[in-house]
């Protein structure tokens, strides 16, 4: 289930900037995957051919380095189980898959805004009070009733 923390996180695995820290980590495994390569075609509109090349319509070949700091968000949560990332880079174009991730195993991210969530009902856990919610209805007025963004 994917589960949000919202406001300010505290945790020795709490990764603040993913972007950068997918640049210093990333494993090549990770985008030969299928499903990463899905992410970069829907949030970035790029085809992610490889660990070392990305075609990008608008840039031309980059290296991944370059990829958008809400598609890296997204395939280190994928990926790597054993951090908690700060997905407020990530739009609400990355929603569908962290409710994608969520399916698949239990995600634990930090989000500093209320992400719109599509596709009703969902299941989603507010980590900081540990009500699950299952409308982007409910899920704004729980965040916002408990205090919960700073």
């Amino acid at each position: 289930m994917l589960s949000i923390y919202f406001g300010k996180y505290e945790g020795d695995n709490y990764i603040n900037n993913p972007d950068l820290y997918f640049d210093n980590t990333y494993e090549d495994e990770w985008l030969n995957d299928p499903v990463s390569k899905e992410m970069v075609k829907d949030i970035d509109r790029s085809e992610l051919v490889g660990p070392n090349l990305v075609v990008s319509p608008v840039l031309g070949s980059i290296p991944v380095t370059r990829l958008s700091g809400g598609v890296k968000t997204l395939i280190q949560v994928w990926h790597d189980q054993d951090h908690v990332y700060n997905a407020t880079a990530c739009g609400d174009n990355c929603a569908q898959w962290l409710l994608k991730a969520g399916e698949e195993r239990d995600v634990l991210v930090r989000l500093g805004y209320i992400m719109h969530f599509t596709g009703e009902p969902f299941k989603i856990r507010i980590a900081n009070t540990d009500e699950i919610v299952e409308t982007q209805i409910d899920l704004a007025k729980k965040v916002i009733l408990a205090g919960l963004l700073d």
